[in-house]
């Protein structure tokens, strides 16, 4: 595991530090680690919407409201499967 450093306002440490004490998180470092994986997340997230809006319109035949609502249906499982 390697150590990384980082300097932070008082101000965001403090917001740091009251959020921690509300969600009992029992250090800083668990705090930010969590904070990256959250982060992580969302970025992997984002990309899969995009690889799905550049999917969006490659079908040769209409799609009805419907079988759109299905699908949407069916990724947001498969999304919160995926991420909790």
């Amino acid at each position: 595991m390697e150590t990384v450093s980082l300097k932070l306002e008082d101000k965001f440490l403090h917001d740091i530090e009251k959020s921690m004490k509300k969600h009992r998180y029992s250090t800083k470092t668990e705090f930010i680690r969590e904070a990256i994986r959250e982060k992580l997340s969302d970025l992997e997230k984002e990309e899969i919407l995009k690889g799905i809006v550049k999917l969006k319109g490659l079908s040769k035949h209409r799609t009805t409201d419907e079988q759109l609502h299905k699908a949407r249906e069916k990724i947001a499982k498969m999304l919160e499967k995926q991420f909790k």
